[in-house]
């Protein structure tokens, strides 16, 4: 039963890398999703704090005028 517990997890893998898609989506591009970019220390004009970065900077964003 183990060893087709294993099997059924290769097999899906296998599926996952076919179908292009990555297996467990990283931290690291979160920043970028939400249109920031990654600064050590504090968000300074004319950006805004919106999270965290993965390497532990703070994620900005710059102020849009409307």
């Amino acid at each position: 039963m183990r060893i087709l517990y294993q099997l059924l997890v290769v097999l899906f893998m296998m599926l996952q890398g076919a179908a292009g898609e990555p297996l467990v989506p990283g931290p690291e591009y979160s920043c970028l999703a939400q249109n920031g970019r990654c600064f050590p220390g504090i968000c300074r004009r004319p950006y805004y704090w919106i999270g965290t970065c993965y390497n532990g900077f703070s994620c900005c964003r710059r102020y849009v005028e409307v």
